[in-house]
């Protein structure tokens, strides 16, 4: 009886731990990733890990700029506020999916991909007749609230019946008296129609707000 070969394994490389390392952050958060773990998704010791990536550190960083290449950065040329809101829409939308990523945003240095995410934004923001003074400051109101929102976005995300249970809890506790313009807070929240994209009414207000203080040459 022929003596049935096991498949052969496949080669373990940087991108495929970092590849499984993305994808178990993205199921488990980033603070549940460990070497052991991602060793044993891989079907291998975490001692070989090393062969690919320095620590944990290393996988942390890595996956975090994969994450930002994610990102479309501002366009070179057009409209700066257009390339700037386009940008930020796309970052919405991505650190959503990656949820952890949002947490590390300020925690770890920026790799290649951050860099050249926040170049193409400072270049965006240059091209908007700031000065220079309001133009450094415009940088990080634009980059803490697309990472801020996003956060508290993906925090809160629940079902409908959930969001009711949570609210009726929370509800419970007020007095109509005391919290009036809270609990009709409350009940917004629970609308099943809202009029607007929360997040692009605040980036909007931002970028309405700065278009009004360009320099006039």
């Amino acid at each position: 009886m022929a003596t049935r070969r096991k498949p052969p394994r496949e080669t373990l490389t940087r991108e495929r731990v970092l590849q499984a390392a993305l994808t178990m952050a993205d199921e488990l958060g980033a603070e549940a990733l460990s070497m052991r773990g991602l060793g044993q998704r891989l079907g291998v010791e975490a001692m070989s890990l090393y062969n690919h990536v320095a620590n944990k550190d290393d996988v942390l960083d890595a996956i975090l700029d994969m994450v930002v290449a994610e990102i479309s950065p501002a366009a070179t040329t057009g409209e700066w506020r257009a390339a700037i809101r386009a940008s930020a829409l796309s970052a919405n939308e991505v650190l959503y999916q990656h949820w952890w990523a949002c947490s590390m945003w300020l925690q770890r240095p920026p790799g290649p991909a951050r860099a050249r995410y926040m170049e193409r934004l400072l270049a965006c923001i240059d091209r908007s007749r700031l000065p220079h003074d309001i133009a450094h400051h415009a940088y990080h109101v634009i980059d803490t609230y697309i990472v801020g929102f996003t956060a508290q976005e993906r925090t809160f995300v629940m079902g409908a019946d959930q969001l009711a249970a949570a609210a009726d809890r929370f509800l419970g506790q007020l007095s109509v008296t005391e919290f009036p313009h809270v609990i009709a807070h409350v009940h917004e929240h629970l609308d099943d129609e809202p009029t607007a994209n929360a997040f692009e009414f605040g980036l909007d207000l931002i970028l309405d707000g700065l278009g009004r203080l360009k320099r006039v040459k």
